[in-house]
């Protein structure tokens, strides 16, 4: 009989669909940077200090659904009067936009780690499609937390144009911004 019941329950769990996971990103190991040329001359820098979301991932199924908001008037380059212009209604307008959005439910893997992750940029009122390319991925059991983290870096090339956002494009301000998001999300 606990054979039979043993087998029942394989074949059930057989046909069922899998379930996902859902994880909270970790602010502490999260962050969300641009580049952007600067003339043609040097790189400007910048990040995105206040971040939250959410992961749902399911490795065996291979899907997953991630949603990250950035706080737009958290924006530190280092320099205080830069940071401003660029909450102006030049650039982000965090007066009407504080925040953008990123959500992502097409995961491609290799293997068992996930490769991209594409899905929509939500800032100044528009959206837009955008694919992250995983430089790295990795899940493992957090000694400290005792649960499992997954995370990675992730990044991609946008036209801040798309957005809106084009101060500058004719005074020679790149349009081509690099955006670079490091992720670790704990398992709930």
């Amino acid at each position: 009989m606990h054979k039979l019941l043993a087998a029942s329950a394989l074949s059930l769990a057989a046909v069922l669909p899998a379930q996902a996971s859902t994880y909270t990103i970790d602010p502490t190991h999260t962050f969300v940077t641009y580049e952007i040329s600067h003339f043609g001359t040097s790189t400007n820098r910048g990040r995105f200090d206040r971040k939250e979301g959410t992961v749902q991932f399911d490795r065996a199924a291979r899907t997953g659904k991630v949603e990250i908001s950035f706080d737009l008037t958290a924006i530190n380059t280092g320099v205080a009067p830069l940071d401003k212009h660029l909450q102006s209604a030049d650039f982000f307008d965090t007066a009407k936009h504080p925040s953008a959005r990123f959500v992502g439910d097409r995961f491609v893997f290799n293997g068992d780690k996930v490769a991209e992750v594409g899905g929509t940029l939500t800032m100044l009122g528009k959206s837009a499609p955008v694919t992250l390319k995983a430089t790295q991925f990795n899940c493992y059991l957090n000694p400290l937390v005792k649960r499992e983290v997954c995370g990675g870096d992730f990044e991609t090339t946008v036209k801040r144009s798309q957005w809106g956002m084009t101060w500058g494009l004719n005074m020679g301000v790149q349009d081509e911004v690099r955006l670079l998001i490091q992720v670790e999300a704990i398992k709930q």
